[in-house]
């Protein structure tokens, strides 16, 4: 989704909330999940989570439950295959979001222009 913008140039202010997933940020808001997720993204391949748990030194069981909110957020999908369970980065997904947000922030909160530096 697009941010739409008014007749007086101003964003809605439910279409930029609606591009600001608080689910994505609570994800990405702890260390540990980043790592996971990075560690999946350089990968570029779905991975069980004992591969994934490679990267970080905390059981498996932590793994497992932060896989789960990176799941919950989007941001990452999975597929059990036998007794494992695979994950593999949402790229195109995750991508289009932060993008829209992106386009969305640059057309509705443009920056000032800076004042001139006055020399002394």
């Amino acid at each position: 989704m697009v941010a739409q913008v008014s007749k007086y140039g101003k964003c809605w202010k439910s279409d930029l909330i609606s591009l600001l997933p608080v689910e994505l940020f609570k994800a990405l808001g702890d260390p540990t999940r980043v790592s996971l997720l990075c560690s999946l993204a350089l990968t570029g391949e779905p991975q069980s989570v004992s591969q994934i748990a490679a990267c970080c030194p905390i059981d498996l069981s932590v793994v497992s439950r932060h896989l789960k909110q990176l799941k919950a957020a989007g941001v990452v999908a999975s597929e059990k295959r036998g007794k494992e369970v695979f994950y593999r980065l949402r790229t195109s997904y995750l991508a289009g979001l932060l993008r829209n947000l992106a386009d969305a922030l640059e057309s509705c909160c443009p920056e000032p222009e800076a004042a001139p530096v006055e020399a002394d």
